[in-house]
């Protein structure tokens, strides 16, 4: 008699981790704390020591200088020596991290957020419009003149070919071919606004670093899986810029107030620029807006409260983004229901979206949305 596991097609094994070297836990714990520590190598060593004492993460064979001698042969780290080489310096160097360690950081956080995501050909999202693409929809239909081979369904092709034809004649023609019908390729440029004042350290919680896994997390998604789609970050604080992607495990948060005019202001220019029909900005802030700008060069401030004069700018921004066809979603990392009334209006002036998220599902909402706006938008 067959096992009732075999009849239904699973088969059991006991679970046996996989085994990782000691370097590599190390390694792991190491880029955690880089992200927290916003690249300082000698602040994260500090974080590592202080767990090996604890959690005996080491042992007498592989100590933490061993760690480090391996990361500079394997180019994490390099070490830059102080002075010119004439008496200047006393000989001793800082340790930067790499570019390696950098890439290595950006794919640790898009597995730490979108490792849940199944696997998919690399390429594109897909609208609602059908035509010639790369995304099956789902859908069968008869061969046309022009339908490329790759799209031709061949198990569906040789089902009619047997029904027309017969086992004894079978043979394929034009009548029995089926086809994957697909959408059409859309591309998307995105702009992610990163609040960066001091409120994203405030009350005793990071917000900053989960902030900063998504940035990192995007970046990498973007140009593994749609490069054809565009990633611009920016953070606003009295002001706003643009950051490199290879900077974003450096972000830290400063003595600012939120002027969330400039950076609209600017993620609007960056999106003027884009070529795409599909544009949108997502903004992950946690509180309100309390900064301008002014014409004149100084800064407006006000921090008690919701200031009429900041919050029609913003509204302004809003609607004149709904203008221009670019939707924005705000990731609000608060609950705060006398923050609501602010997001709301905004919200409704770009007739977006908005979320009150925590941190912990922060990236996978944002992904979520990013694919959902790619279904949504027009295509040209």
């Amino acid at each position: 008699m067959k096992n009732e596991a075999d009849v239904a097609g699973y088969r059991f094994t006991k679970f046996e981790e996989e085994e990782t070297s000691l370097f590599e836990r190390l390694l792991d714990i190491f880029q955690e704390l880089l992200t927290h520590t916003s690249g300082d190598f000698d602040e994260a060593m500090d974080w590592l020591r202080a767990l090996d004492e604890e959690y005996n993460l080491t042992n007498e064979d592989y100590t933490l200088d061993d760690f480090i001698e391996e990361l500079k042969q394997k180019g994490y780290i390099r070490e830059e020596i102080a002075g010119d080489g004439e008496g200047d310096g006393d000989g001793s160097g800082a340790i930067k991290i790499t570019d390696k360690t950098e890439q290595a950081i950006r794919q640790r956080a898009l597995n730490q957020i979108f490792g849940k995501l199944k696997k998919s050909k690399a390429g594109h999202h897909k609208t609602k419009d059908l035509g010639t693409g790369t995304a099956e929809s789902g859908d069968k239909r008869e061969y046309r003149f022009g339908d490329k081979y790759d799209q031709i369904s061949m198990t569906e092709s040789l089902k009619n070919a047997y029904s027309n034809h017969g086992i004894d004649n079978l043979h394929l023609t034009e009548q029995d071919l089926v086809v994957n019908e697909t959408h059409f390729n859309a591309q998307m440029s995105t702009v992610l606004m990163i609040d960066i004042s001091h409120s994203m350290i405030l009350y005793g919680e990071d917000r900053i670093t989960p902030a900063k896994k998504v940035a990192m997390a995007m970046a990498e998604l973007i140009t593994t899986r749609y490069p054809k789609d565009s990633l611009d970050v920016i953070v606003f604080g009295n002001d706003a810029w643009p950051v490199k992607v290879k900077d974003l495990p450096y972000l830290k948060v400063g003595p600012y107030h939120t002027n969330t005019v400039a950076g609209l202001k600017l993620a609007m220019n960056i999106l003027r620029r884009k070529r795409n029909a599909n544009k949108q900005i997502f903004m992950i802030t946690d509180g309100k807006p309390s900064c301008l700008h002014l014409p004149g060069g100084e800064y407006y401030k006000n921090s008690a409260g919701l200031d009429p004069f900041i919050t029609q700018k913003c509204y302004n921004m809003a609607a004149q983004a709904k203008k221009l066809d670019i939707p924005i979603t705000t990731f609000m990392i608060t609950q705060d229901p006398y923050l609501r009334t602010f997001v709301e209006e905004f919200t409704a002036s770009n007739q977006g979206k908005a979320f009150y998220s925590g941190l912990g599902d922060l990236g996978e909402m944002i992904f979520e949305d990013y694919e959902n706006n790619k279904k949504k938008r027009r295509f040209k």
